[in-house]
C-alpha cells in the first residue's frame, strides 16, 4: 500500500518508519528543510508515561487566574479575537471536572506506558542512540499542600499498575544527588522509576534515517496546499510541486493539522500552547540532575541530555506567535538555579520556543475519520515524545487491518461527536 503522511516531526517520522516496518510504500511530505525541525527540535526531553495527565483538572480554574499573575507564571494567556481560541477554552473548563480528569488521565496513560514497551523493543530493536536515560522522573514538591494533592494522581498509578515512589526531602536528595545543593526548599516528591529521558530531535534524525534504509521518501522543504476529497476518500495532497497521491493518507502536522481538514468538513479541536526551553552545556557534574525533575510549582521540567540540561515547560496562549520572549527564559533560569544552581552555563543556554497541538481533554486524537482512507495523528500536546512510539503502532495496525494491542476506540476523532 502507498502512503502518504503528512507531517516530518516525532509523530511523523515514527509513524512512516512502523509503516514501512510493515511493507508500505511510504512518502513523508514537511515544509521544513529537515525533520524535527519545529515543535520536536528542542522540547523537554522526558518520556514520562506516568505524569500523563490532561492540563484540564478539576484545580485549574481555581488556580488558574494566581497562575497569571506570579512573576515565573506556568500560565500566561495573550486573549485576542479567536473563534478558534476561546471555543478551545470552553471545552477545556468543560474537562476540568474529577471524572473527566479520570477519564482523561487513564486514557493517555494507557496510550504512554504502551509507546514506552514500544519504544523499548524499537530501542533493542534497532540500537537507536539519543542521549537516552533510564533514570525515573521526579516530580517535586515546594508546598506541602501540592505533596497532599498528588492523591488524585497516585490513585491512577495505582489502579494502573505503574510503580511510583512517594519521597521526602532525603528520598529525593538520594535520587537526585544535585538537589543537596538547592538554594530553595521543598518538602518531597513523587518519583516513577520506570520512566525515560533522550534529545527528541536527535531520536527523530536517527530513526529517519533508519526509515529512509527502508524506503521511506522524505520531500522536505515542501510547501503542503491541501488534501483532495471526492465520494468519501481522499484522492491526493496538492502541494507546490504537484500533486501527490496515495492509498492511505496520515496527518501528523501537529498544530496546523485542523486547518489541513477544515476544508473536508472536519473539526478538529486542536489549538497550539506555546512552550519555551533552554538547553545549558553543563559546567559542574555533582551539582547536574541524573534525569527528569517536574518542577510543580512553575511546571517545568529539568531534564539531563547527555552533557546538557535542558530546561523547559509554561504554556502561553497566544495563537502561532512564534516569538521569544526573554521573560519566559528567566523563569526557567529561575527554577534551574533554584534546584541545581551553577550545574549549567545558563549564560551560554539557547532558548527555543514551539507550538504544542493540544487538545482539551488532554488526550492525542489517534486513528480513522469519516474518510475511509484518512488518519490522524496528532493532539499529543506536551506527550509526542512519550506517545510517539505507541501512536505510531497504534496507527500501523489499523492501516493494516490488525486489532492493535490496546484499546484505541476512544482515540479517534469520532469521540468529540
Amino acid at each position: 500500500m502507498k502512503i502518504i503522511v503528512l507531517g516530518a516531526g516525532v509523530i511523523g517520522v515514527t509513524t512512516a518508519y512502523f509503516l514501512a516496518r510493515d511493507g508500505h510504500e511510504v512518502t513523508v511530505v514537511d515544509r521544513q528543510p529537515t525533520v524535527a525541525n519545529e515543535t520536536s527540535f528542542a522540547n523537554a526531553g522526558e518520556i514520562s508515561p506516568g505524569y500523563a495527565s490532561p492540563w484540564a483538572a478539576p484545580d485549574v480554574p481555581r488556580k488558574a487566574p494566581s497562575w497569571l499573575l506570579m512573576e515565573h507564571a506556568p500560565l500566561i494567556l495573550r486573549p485576542k479575537f479567536d473563534l478558534a481560541m476561546a471555543t478551545w477554552l470552553l471545552a477545556v473548563a468543560r474537562n476540568c471536572t474529577p471524572d473527566r480528569y479520570a477519564l482523561n488521565k487513564r486514557r493517555m496513560v494507557r496510550l504512554a506506558e504502551y509507546s514506552r514497551d514500544r519504544l523499548d523493543a524499537l530501542r533493542a530493536e534497532t540500537g537507536i542512540a539519543y542521549d537516552e536515560r533510564m533514570r525515573g522522573t521526579l516530580q517535586l514538591f515546594r508546598k506541602r499542600y501540592q505533596l497532599d494533592g498528588a492523591a488524585k494522581d497516585i490513585a491512577v498509578l495505582q489502579s494502573g499498575g505503574v510503580p511510583f515512589e512517594v519521597l521526602d526531602v532525603q528520598g529525593c536528595i538520594a535520587a537526585e544527588p544535585g538537589l543537596a545543593h538547592a538554594r530553595e526548599p521543598f518538602v518531597g516528591g513523587l518519583r516513577l522509576p520506570h520512566d525515560e529521558t533522550g534529545d527528541c530531535h536527535m531520536f527523530t534524525q536517527a530513526l529517519a534515517g533508519m526509515a529512509q534504509a527502508l524506503g521511506v521518501d522524505f520531500r522536505l522543504g515542501v510547501k503542503i496546499e491541501a488534501l483532495a476529497g471526492q465520494g468519501g476518500r481522499i484522492t491526493g495532497v496538492r502541494t507546490e510541486h504537484g500533486v501527490i497521491v496515495g492509498d492511505a493518507y496520515v496527518v501528523a502536522l501537529g498544530s496546523y493539522s485542523p486547518a489541513m481538514i477544515r476544508p473536508l468538513g472536519l473539526r478538529l479541536p486542536v489549538y497550539p500552547v506555546k512552550g519555551f526551553s533552554i538547553t545549558a552545556p553543563i559546567v559542574d557534574e555533582p551539582r547536574a540532575p541524573v534525569s527528569t525533575l517536574l518542577d510543580e510549582s512553575y511546571k517545568v521540567a529539568i531534564t539531563r541530555l547527555g552533557n546538557r540540561i535542558r530546561v523547559g515547560g509554561m504554556a502561553q496562549i497566544s495563537g502561532f506567535d512564534l516569538s521569544l520572549d526573554p521573560r519566559r527564559r528567566r523563569t526557567l533560569t529561575h527554577s534551574l538555579q533554584g534546584l541545581f544552581p551553577d550545574a549549567g552555563d545558563v549564560a551560554g543556554a539557547s532558548f527555543w520556543t514551539g507550538l504544542r497541538p493540544m487538545t482539551p481533554d488532554g488526550t492525542p486524537v489517534v486513528g480513522p475519520t469519516a474518510f475511509d482512507n484518512l488518519y490522524l495523528n496528532t493532539g499529543h500536546g506536551t506527550l509526542g515524545w512519550t506517545m510517539a512510539c505507541g501512536s505510531a503502532g497504534v496507527m500501523a495496525d489499523l492501516i493494516g487491518g490488525r486489532a492493535p494491542d490496546i484499546e484505541v476506540a476512544d482515540l479517534a476523532l469520532a469521540r468529540y461527536h
